[in-house]
């Protein structure tokens, strides 16, 4: 049988509501009375009933992350600081991995919705705008990260792609590359779609445009990345530069250039998109565009526990529209890009 919160108090020698004012964090209690009721709930082996005292609190602890995958190392720091950050504020985050699949990310959102979650962190696959718009109905403040569902008029937090991307084809072109591959997102993610929107328009100012034959669009994957080096490659007219703008494909577009025997940057320049741990130390360091990975975990932390602190005492949904939050990129070189020769 589950020891009650009757059992603990008569332990402890204090009345029902002290000991629940000791288990609930309240600092209205003595040192010592608190430690007796400690002490007494962790003899006994006491649980606290939490669903219960979610539906008296309205608050559960709980924050969702829902998030594609955790091949992209932007995504790794971004959960590393969510829970942090949360952990340190008494929240616990429970973490979903959707491998980019919008039937399984729905069920994840129907889930986190049942539990009654304080908040949501969501990295979508853009297929579950209505879902998305159902939990934040439920009054549970949603910050969407990364990626913004076509539709949903919530908080935002966006990283600078476009800019990002530009810088890149700039570095490129400033070296006198005019045969520049590029290795994207699919058009539907706001990613993929940015960065070669800025690609194109670097490209258009140097007055060039841009080689259907060069250019790769597709699934954030692995195999994807080789795929697509293999055909450029091959290619009678091979780039002397790639610009590598889908960071989970990153991962087979260095593995494949390895196999081919590509020498860089003597053979091909390239700058890759999204920083890694292991992307200094690459023989040679890579050339990145660093999407501030750090910050976007920051932004999107202080604005979800913003519209949890100031959502309506009723539950209900925030009437005001939400924030788009977007977070500049740097051009970090290193040894990966020369001139062409």
């Amino acid at each position: 049988m589950a020891v009650t919160l009757d059992e603990v108090a008569e332990a402890a020698g204090v009345s029902k509501s002290t000991a629940s004012r000791v288990l609930s964090g309240s600092s209205r209690v003595s040192a010592q009375t608190r430690r007796a009721v400690q002490s007494a709930a962790e003899r006994l082996g006491y649980r606290p009933n939490r669903v219960a005292s979610g539906l008296r609190t309205r608050r559960s602890n709980l924050i969702g992350l829902v998030i594609t995958n955790l091949v992209n190392a932007s995504f790794h720091v971004i959960t590393e600081v969510l829970q942090q950050r949360l952990d340190e504020c008494g929240y616990q985050v429970l973490l979903c991995v959707t491998d980019s699949d919008p039937a399984r990310e729905r069920r994840y959102l129907d889930t986190l919705l049942d539990h009654r979650v304080d908040g949501l962190v969501i990295v979508g696959t853009g297929e579950n705008t209505d879902m998305v718009r159902q939990v934040s109905a439920a009054g549970i403040p949603v910050v969407n990260l990364m990626r913004a569902p076509v539709g949903f008029s919530g908080d935002c937090v966006m990283a600078g792609d476009r800019e990002g991307a530009e810088l890149a084809v700039q570095h490129l072109l400033g070296m006198g590359h005019r045969r520049i591959a590029f290795i994207g997102g699919p058009p539907e993610v706001d990613s993929g779609r940015d960065r070669y929107s800025g690609f194109v328009a670097a490209l258009a100012t140097a007055g060039i445009e841009p080689d259907p034959a060069l250019v790769a669009r597709g699934p954030y994957t692995v195999p994807f990345g080789t795929e697509s080096v293999m055909r450029l490659m091959a290619a009678d007219h091979p780039p002397t530069a790639l610009y590598s703008a889908n960071h989970e494909a990153t991962f087979g577009t260095l593995g494949a250039l390895v196999q081919l025997g590509v020498r860089v940057p003597e053979q091909l320049s390239l700058v890759c998109h999204e920083e890694a741990p292991w992307f200094p130390y690459w023989h040679p360091p890579i050339t990145v565009v660093d999407n501030s990975a750090r910050d976007l975990g920051e932004l999107a932390v202080e604005q979800l526990l913003r519209r949890i602190d100031n959502r309506p005492d009723d539950g209900s949904a925030p009437d005001d529209a939400g924030r788009l939050i977007r977070v500049g990129s740097r051009l970090v070189v290193r040894g990966s890009t020369a001139a062409p020769r």
